[in-house]
């Protein structure tokens, strides 16, 4: 689904033809951008008319802080006939090696003959899959203790300073920049017909920066280039120092 500035990264699913599964990740990797309350329901409605299960992918909710801006795809009144959400530990407590997550699928939801998404899932699941180990669901329980869940807090705050700087160093550059406030992440907009696998080779040899060509993601991150906040602030700093001096356009 094409997304990018030219749509404020959202699918334009009424020019698009129907599927059964409709994925949307938000707050979205690589472009940093999570969907509003209203493009939520917008998706919600087009997927119920349609009779397309969503299936939203909330990894970085955890990073979302501006008011308004749904954490959850079951704030939108009817996503639970509709809608199945994943979630991960991967990003909310640096649990990616471990691989340990959940999915969320509603009772509501139905297939077209009546019968229940959930059970046929835990079919699937049960029948291809032992389930997480004791040691990565006792670290799962750990997390959501009250203790857990403040560091976890902890933690996201400080990843969303480092975006925070990264963002404002990129806009001093005069770069058009998407995300870095409700998530890790900073989407570079380079100027019109700069390559970015050019300008991330170029950061690479003047700089000794690693980012990630937009390309990398696919055709529609062509002329992007995303920066990660998921560093020790002193690289960051030391990084955006470099960046400055190497990006002056």
């Amino acid at each position: 689904m094409p997304c990018n500035a030219v749509n404020n990264f959202f699918p334009d699913l009424a020019s698009l033809p129907r599927t059964d599964v409709v994925y949307f990740c938000s707050p979205n990797n690589p472009t940093g951008v999570a969907a509003s309350k209203s493009q939520l329901e917008e998706i919600v409605r087009i997927c119920k008319e349609r009779g397309s299960i969503l299936v939203f992918d909330a990894a970085y909710a955890p990073f979302i802080r501006s008011e308004g801006v749904p954490k959850s795809i079951f704030e939108i009144e009817g996503a639970d006939e509709v809608a199945i959400e994943v979630n991960s530990f991967s990003k909310y407590a640096g649990f990616t090696g471990v691989r340990l997550g959940w999915t969320v699928i509603p009772s509501k939801l139905k297939f077209a003959d009546g019968s229940s998404v959930k059970t046929d899932f835990n079919r699937v699941m049960t029948t291809a899959f032992n389930g997480a180990s004791n040691i990565a669901q006792s670290g799962g329980l750990a997390c959501c203790s009250p203790g857990g869940l403040e560091e976890i807090k902890t933690l996201i705050d400080y990843y969303l300073g480092n975006a925070a700087l990264l963002r404002e160093m990129a806009e001093s550059l005069g770069y058009k920049v998407f995300g870095g406030t409700d998530a890790p992440y900073i989407f570079m907009q380079l100027p019109e017909g700069k390559s970015s696998w050019d300008m991330f080779s170029e950061i690479l040899e003047k700089a000794q920066v690693v980012t990630i060509p937009g390309a990398g993601f696919g055709p529609g991150g062509e002329g992007y280039l995303r920066l990660s906040a998921f560093a020790p602030r002193e690289k960051i700093i030391e990084a955006c120092t470099r960046l400055k001096e190497a990006m002056k356009q």
